[in-house]
């Protein structure tokens, strides 16, 4: 079984199957932030929130490291984002069985870098979620495979802040394109904030949630 941290939220109604939904918080954040989220999320899914393997301290943790110096400036470590990558998917393989969910309604749902490891996961293992809900995130280039399965079928919904000051709009903009180039299904919205989920945003991918129960 992964050594990751989690917390569970169990279906409020009995259910012999229920759908997953596995939840990614961002740098520096911890697995009670989009924890939040679980008590207005439909009732027939098995919630499970991660926190990520690298402690910042003060409660903070981290998916893979920010660096910044002189010559690269600000850049990922993405031999830690890989590694990030193949202890989720694990994870979410150890979830399936210990709380025996519906195999074909896993739900991944990340936040900032939560959301840019949504997105690289579900290249790196086609179809392991059929769902990704990526808020505040793009797809960093630099983390896909090689070559890009054809048999892909999993849906995403992406949003983004128009005035994000940490991972700029435009970055988030590329990721319909780059989906809609691969035949993907795909919806993209922004909302007037900064980096965070506005209240409009929340109810958007609630409802795009629940039309796929």
């Amino acid at each position: 079984m992964s050594d990751l941290h989690y917390l569970v939220r169990q279906p409020k109604i009995q259910i012999k199957n229920p759908p997953l939904l596995i939840l990614l918080h961002g740098y520096g954040s911890n697995e009670q932030d989009l924890f939040s989220f679980a008590e207005e999320l439909p009732d027939n899914f098995l919630i499970i929130s991660v926190q990520a393997p690298l402690s910042m301290g003060f409660g903070s943790y981290a998916w893979y490291s920010i660096n910044f110096d002189d010559i690269n400036g600000k850049f990922s470590d993405l031999k830690e984002a890989k590694n990030a990558i193949d202890k989720i998917a694990s994870f979410i393989d150890d979830i399936k069985i210990k709380y025996n969910t519906d195999a074909k309604k896993t739900f991944l749902l990340g936040f900032s870098q939560g959301a840019i490891l949504s997105y690289s996961l579900s290249f790196f293992y086609p179809n392991k979620v059929q769902y990704v809900i990526a808020l505040s995130g793009y797809i960093n280039t630099d983390l896909l495979p090689n070559s890009m399965a054809k048999n892909i079928e999993t849906e995403y919904y992406s949003s983004h802040g128009s005035v994000d000051q940490v991972l700029p709009v435009e970055w988030a903009r590329n990721s319909k394109p780059f989906l809609d180039n691969l035949n993907l299904n795909s919806v993209y919205s922004e909302y007037p904030v900064g980096h965070g989920v506005a209240p409009q945003n929340f109810y958007s991918f609630k409802n795009w949630l629940e039309e796929r129960l």
